[in-house]
């Protein structure tokens, strides 16, 4: 993909960044380079965390010796303390820098996450300090045998972020002509507590798509920060895997929420976890 990317593409990266996103979250979700995408917030003085591996500690001082001096031994001086060598038992280790993370990695291994997935949300959620090495040795030893689930797992703060899409609803009786017609479901999913604000409409546009996000929101008291859809005509333009146009009337109610939409990329289902919601 070229290093210049359009207007939209820009100005998602510079809402994501305001919004605190790590360049490497930014990369992740819209497939944009993180250099790239890092030189566009340099550009526009936005500050974001790279994350990464931590700096190198800066050395310890070194202890001062002890002075020796050459005068005679006195006469009163006690012998020296013999030194005897270590009686074979084992000194007992230091405690990991990952033992105060235990619950988090032990529940990361549940989810099928590797030691390089986890040290990665160690030190980008969690201001980890340690080392990719001492992740890696302490979930060696106690990682165990693990049969995890084929899922996909999404976690977002509160408020951050809506999970929404169309569904098949029921047959409803249409007023205008007296007939039972199969109607759209259109599910809003909180991403954090999974709340869901579900509406019926029998045809739908970019018009009627927006006032459906309008009522949702209402019903919410409040607008979550990013909109995570499929791509349907009705939300976005021109699906592209790295540069998806976003239709012109949704994305200017969004921005009049102060939300911003972000499709998910073609051929990752697992980004979007609606599917057990856009039943009837």
């Amino acid at each position: 993909m070229s290093n210049v990317l359009s207007e939209e593409e820009k100005q998602k990266i510079l809402a994501l960044g305001r919004m605190g996103w790590s360049v490497r979250r930014i990369a992740r979700e819209t497939g944009i380079y993180r250099d790239t995408a890092a030189r566009y917030l340099r550009e526009a003085e936005v500050a974001v965390r790279r994350p990464g591996r931590p700096g190198k500690q800066t050395a310890k001082p070194a202890i001062s010796a002890v002075e020796v001096t050459t005068d005679s031994t006195p006469a009163n001086s006690k012998p020296a303390i013999t030194v005897t060598p270590d009686s074979g038992v084992a000194k007992p280790s230091s405690p990991s820098t990952c033992e105060p993370f235990r619950d988090i990695i032990e529940e990361a291994l549940s989810r099928g996450r590797n030691a390089k997935g986890i040290w990665q949300n160690l030190v980008d959620d969690h201001s980890f300090t340690g080392s990719y090495q001492s992740v890696k040795c302490f979930v060696r030893r106690h990682a165990g045998p693990l049969t995890p689930d084929a899922r996909a797992v999404i976690i977002t703060p509160p408020g951050e972020e809506a999970q929404v899409d169309y569904g098949t609803g029921p047959l409803v009786r249409d007023p205008a002509t007296g007939k039972y017609r199969r109607t759209r479901l259109f599910v809003l999913t909180l991403g954090f507590s999974r709340k869901c604000v579900r509406l019926l409409c029998f045809q739908s546009s970019a018009r009627i798509w927006s006032e459906l996000h309008e009522k949702a929101f209402r019903r919410l008291g409040g607008t979550p920060k990013v909109l995570v859809l499929d791509n349907l005509g009705e939300g976005v333009f021109k699906p592209d895997s790295y540069d998806p146009a976003i239709n012109p009337v949704y994305r200017d109610v969004l921005a009049h929420y102060g939300a911003c939409a972000l499709p998910c990329r073609i051929s990752d289902p697992d980004r979007k976890g609606l599917n057990s919601y856009c039943t009837s």
